[in-house]
Order: structure tokens, then C-alpha cells, then sequence
């Protein structure tokens, strides 16, 4: 509809600036043209904002045949799988002509949900949730249907802007926002570590009390050291998904800065290598994400605290904030021939992703919320672990989308700082960095 009053927006107008210099005749007709043309903004302007409001209404005069027996299929990960099959029948209560769509709900994980549906489009999920670093390969493998057109406004102004932006590519937003919690953060025992604003600090207080701090140095946890300096490490890609520039100076003094913190760190008695508290043991601080604060919350009972992640000194002197990434999980939907089933697709992405069902499974699972709304709710706001991830939120950056190859050179990064890199000189180490540069830099063609 949209389009259709634009085009005859455009029509007038071109009619009025024809007419304008013809004649004392022809200007009558002109200023004529132009008070329609006036009209026809007015009205164009009002048809628009009633479609932007009512693009979320479902249709009263849909005829259900045409949906009665269709297949959905839906991907989500497995401690989601039932809170999703009762919010599919609220969302055939709220959308009465698919009431006769056959929805089924299969148990994939995020962070697999890409690479099976990659390996064969056809077979994989109508409607599939994942993280927000498989955009790029699901976009290029044509695994993704761009947001409904009629759904555009309401989804960018209701979500936070950096979820609404990683669920972009060229430009154009190719999936649905759904959390706003993939990151991470400092999980401490109060009770051994009484001051968690310093790197330095949390490691004595560890040491002293013979406790192990944890921290994975691998791709996703070591850019807190080297954003945190003020390094950046992003890739372009165009239209199609394809990495086309690396933009990255991590062989720079403040990349020196970062790599020798990452040593310091790493010398310590204290630190062990993860992140999964699931796996940690005999610990008084983890660096970890929000899907593990029922394990913490066990292991440490009263003592449990949560903070956004500590300063730390470097080695010239000047005290830093460890950053890191900030991430989400998506809600995509797979391009379809029939354009009924697409409509039911794009419609429960969107009704799964509403502030609505975004608090109610907040309230489930404890996944944090993207909506904007939901995330001022005082239920997420009293979650303390949420809280300390927002808290870090502010010194980080939103994960954008990077080569699979960039992942397995950052975790041989990782496995010098706690080896080969224990001794090394500035000028060894800095050599390292250009040849670790130089590496993240040909994985975009």
C-alpha cells in the first residue's frame, strides 16, 4: 500500500512542475495541481503511519483455508523448546486464521542452528533462532529472509540499536532481535574477593586465599585486553555476506599493552584457563556469561556477587577498562516459495520477539530481554547477573560478523600467552602481533 500512494505522490507532482511555466492559463491549473498535491502528501503521510500501526494487527478478513494444514517448522534451543510450544498457541489464539497451521518445534541450539541449516536449506527450520555471529554465512548461503517491509519500524524502534544492528548486513536487517545477554562479566565469592574493581586486586585476593580465578583468553574473551586498550579488530563485508576489509591495528603500542597484560595474567597461580563454571573448580572469580549464573549461584551460595569486569594497570602505566563483545540471539526466517507460509513465518517471528513474549521467557529461562521496554522492567532489572552484564554493556562492542578462520588463529594467540610468550621480549612480541595481524588481515578477500 505504501508503495502504491508514493507512486501517486510522484505522479502529481511531476504533473504540477509540467504545467508551471506555460502560460497565465496554465498557472491557474498549476497552483491547482499543487493544493492536490498538498492533499495527497496529507493523505499519503496518514495512510502510512495507519499501516506502520497496524502492520502488527492481524488481518480480521483473512480466509484461515488458506493457511489450514500448512507446515512450520521451528528451531529453538532445547531449554525453550515447551515455553515455545505455549507461546505458538497464544499466537494462534491472537492469529485466529492459523489456527489450522501445523507448527512443529525441533530442539537446536543457536549456535548450531547454522551450520545444519547451511548444509541443507531446504530441509532446515522455517523459523530458527541463532546467534548473531552466523548472520554473515546464513545471509551468503540465502538462509535468510530480510525483515517483513510492514514489520521494519516497529522492530528497529522497540529493540536496542545495537541488536537491532547486528541483525544487519548491507544495510538491510535480515532477522528479528531476541536478547540482549550474550557477554560477559565478572562472577566473584564476596566473601574472598572483597574489592572486584581491579584485575591486580582480584588476582591477590585469589592468591592469598588459594582460590583459582578463570578466564578463557581464546577470540571472544581476548579482545577485552585489546579493545580495552583501545584496539579495534572489525570486518566489512558487502551485501552478500562476503568479507571484503579487516580493519584492525592490534600491532601497535597499544596492542603491545594488551598482549603483555594477557601474559601478566596468565603467570599468575591463580588464573585457569575457561570460562564454563560448569567446569570450573575450587574458584573465587570466573569471567563467564549469564547462561551459567544458576551453576555459580550454587557453587557459591550467599556469597554469590556479580560485576561488570575490572580496570587493570598496564605495563606503561595507564590504567584500562577491560571491554569485550556484546551479543544476541536472533530470530531468523528461512526465504519460502509460498507467500502464505511466508506470511505465517514472518508474523510468529515477530510475535516470538514481542515485548510480550520477550519478558514472559525472560521469566521462564532468564534470557535477557532486547526490547526496550522489557529491559526497564524492575523484574529484569533486579536479576543480578543482567545487571552486571548491562553494567559492561557500556565498554563494549557489538559483536559484528567475523571469518571462521579469525576464531582458530585467536585461540593459538591464546595458547602462546600461557606458553611461548612467558619470556619473550618486547621485540619478539612485538614481531608476534604483525605476523598475528597480518593473519586476521588475509582472511578478508
Amino acid at each position: 500500500m505504501k508503495k502504491k500512494l508514493v507512486s501517486v505522490l510522484l505522479t502529481a507532482a511531476m504533473g504540477a512542475s509540467l504545467l508551471v511555466g506555460c502560460g497565465s492559463d496554465a498557472a491557474q491549473t498549476a497552483t491547482d495541481t499543487a493544493e492536490a498535491v498538498q492533499e495527497t502528501a496529507t493523505e499519503t503521510a496518514e495512510a502510512v503511519q495507519e499501516t506502520t500501526e497496524t502492520a502488527q494487527e492481524p488481518a480480521a478478513d483473512v480466509d484461515p483455508a488458506a493457511y489450514n494444514g500448512k507446515e512450520v517448522k521451528v528451531w529453538v534451543a532445547e531449554n525453550v523448546v515447551d515455553f515455545t510450544n505455549e507461546q505458538i498457541e497464544n499466537f494462534k489464539t491472537a492469529y485466529p486464521q492459523y489456527a489450522g497451521v501445523n507448527f512443529t518445534v525441533e530442539p537446536v541450539g543457536e549456535g548450531d542452528a547454522a551450520g545444519n541449516i547451511i548444509t541443507d536449506v531446504t530441509a532446515g527450520a522455517d523459523v530458527y533462532g541463532f546467534a548473531q555471529d552466523q548472520l554473515t554465512r546464513l545471509v551468503t548461503a540465502g538462509a535468510l529472509e530480510e525483515v517483513n517491509p510492514d514489520y521494519l519500524s516497529a522492530v528497529e524502534s522497540a529493540n536496542s540499536a545495537g541488536v537491532v544492528e547486528a541483525g544487519k548486513v548491507g544495510g538491510t536487517l535480515y532477522a528479528y532481535p531476541m536478547t540482549a545477554d550474550n557477554g560477559y562479566f565478572l562472577y566473584y565469592d564476596k566473601s574472598v574477593v572483597t574489592d572486584p574493581s581491579t584485575l591486580e586486586g582480584i588476582l591477590e585476593q585469589c592468591e592469598a586465599a588459594g582460590k583459582n580465578f578463570y578466564m578463557d583468553m581464546t577470540g571472544w574473551y581476548q579482545v577485552a585486553f585489546f579493545f580495552g586498550t583501545g584496539c579495534q579488530l572489525t570486518y566489512d563485508t558487502d551485501a552478500d555476506g562476503n568479507f571484503t576489509a579487516c580493519n584492525v591495528d592490534y600491532a601497535s603500542d597499544k596492542g603491545l599493552v594488551a598482549l603483555k597484560e594477557m601474559i601478566e595474567v596468565a603467570s599468575s597461580s591463580a588464573y585457569q584457563a575457561g570460562s564454563s563454571a560448569g567446569d570450573a573448580v575450587n574458584y573465587a572469580a570466573i569471567i563467564d556469561g549469564t547462561w551459567d549464573a544458576g551453576t555459580v549461584k550454587e557453587v557459591l551460595g550467599d556469597n554469590y556477587a556479580c560485576a561488570k569486569l575490572p580496570t587493570f594497570t598496564g605495563s606503561d602505566g595507564k590504567t584500562y577498562q577491560m571491554s569485550g563483545f556484546n551479543g544476541c540471539k536472533l530470530l531468523g526466517v528461512k526465504p519460502q516459495e509460498d507467500e502464505d507460509k511466508l506470511q505465517i513465518c514472518d508474523d510468529l517471528a515477530y510475535y516470538l520477539t514481542s515485548e510480550e513474549v520477550q519478558l514472559a521467557r525472560f521469566e521462564a529461562v532468564q534470557w535477557g530481554p532486547s526490547n526496550l521496554n522489557a529491559q526497564a522492567s524492575s523484574e529484569v532489572k533486579a536479576n543480578e547477573a543482567l545487571s552486571a552484564l548491562a553494567e559492561q554493556f557500556a565498554y563494549t562492542i557489538p559483536q559484528g560478523n567475523y571469518p571462521g578462520d579469525y576464531w582458530s588463529r585467536a585461540e593459538s594467540l591464546a595458547g602462546d600467552v600461557k606458553d611461548a610468550f612467558q619470556k619473550a621480549s618486547d621485540e619478539d612480541l612485538t614481531a608476534a602481533l604483525e605476523a598475528y595481524q597480518a593473519d586476521l588481515e588475509s582472511y578478508a578477500k
